[in-house]
């Protein structure tokens, strides 16, 4: 598929600089697209006998993924939290589940409810929300051309939906720097 891409537009496949690009496509899409393959069940196992009655707020969450309709990048970052009822997980499996979902062809919107309806569905919390911030290269480097632009999209589930209070501290923590403190 690739060598047909190199010569849709005009390259020479056989040329040395390109001769080995299909196999090197073949092995990078195997990568950025591997979180096909990764059980949601496998990341979302809880810790047994803690508990905890807060927020818990990951920040900044670094993502890449490629967008379904152009097949380019996007990226950014994530702001993931959770309201524990019962179950409370390794703060190691929040970017886990983030890369899993982001590693598929995605549209941002799908991403955004996918990592907060897994964290419902699996430790099944009084709350979770995700802030999604992230530029696409789609628009930067073709059609409108605009460079640096943000889309931001966020899902708010359980009580952070009718909660107004709870809702605000989660979006002030968001996008609070805390490096001050």
């Amino acid at each position: 598929g690739v060598r047909m891409i190199l010569e849709g537009i005009g390259e020479d496949p056989e040329r040395p600089g390109i001769r080995e690009t299909p196999v090197r496509v073949a092995r990078m899409y195997e990568e950025i697209f591997s979180g096909l393959a990764t059980p949601t069940e496998e990341i979302l196992k809880h810790i047994e006998g803690e508990s905890h009655d807060e927020l818990i707020l990951l920040k900044d969450i670094p993502f890449y993924s490629v967008c379904e309709h152009h097949l380019l990048p996007f990226f950014g970052k994530i702001h993931v939290a959770y309201l524990p009822k019962d179950k409370v997980i390794g703060l190691s499996k929040i970017p886990r589940l983030v890369n899993m979902f982001a590693r598929r062809l995605q549209v941002q919107e799908r991403l955004t409810m996918q990592v907060a309806n897994a964290l419902m569905e699996m430790l099944e919390p009084r709350a979770a929300g995700v802030v999604v911030r992230c530029r696409h290269l789609c628009m930067e480097s073709r059609g409108i051309r605009t460079a640096g632009e943000e889309t931001v999209t966020s899902a708010m589930l359980g009580e952070l939906q009718d909660n107004l209070a709870m809702r605000t501290e989660f979006l002030d923590l968001a996008r609070e720097d805390l490096g001050r403190w």
